[in-house]
């Protein structure tokens, strides 16, 4: 079965944290609600790696940010497409608090899943 990724790499203040948690709960709610597989809001625990090109300098992060990883799963592409059209007619899309991070640093795509592994039990 094919499945469709949103992808999101947004760096933050640590002081915006708390705000940014519950700005995700609500995206995560209003996502799920509209028919997303998964939904995944993932905080920056080890990018300075030493190997490759480490995240904290493609975005050049500052002592006081952290790095969030985001991906929400779909079905397919279209299934992408009918989701993001419910969610952004959502009423709770516009509640939550105000934005926490600058626009101008937001990374965003859509990807097509070419691999999927699971570990069987």
């Amino acid at each position: 079965m094919s499945r469709y990724v949103d992808g999101f790499i947004i760096p933050i203040k640590k002081k915006n944290l708390a705000k940014y948690k519950k700005m995700a709960a609500l995206g995560c709610k209003v996502w799920m609600k509209h028919g997303a597989l998964d939904y995944y809001e993932c905080i920056s625990d080890n990018i300075n790696v030493p190997y490759g090109l480490p995240f904290n300098k493609v975005y050049k992060m500052k002592s006081d940010e952290v790095l969030v990883f985001a991906y929400i799963v779909y079905k397919s592409k279209a299934h992408r497409l009918q989701v993001n059209k419910k969610v952004h007619k959502d009423p709770l899309m516009n509640t939550g608090p105000e934005n926490v991070y600058d626009m101008k640093r937001f990374s965003a795509g859509g990807f097509k899943v070419i691999l999927k592994a699971k570990k069987s039990k």
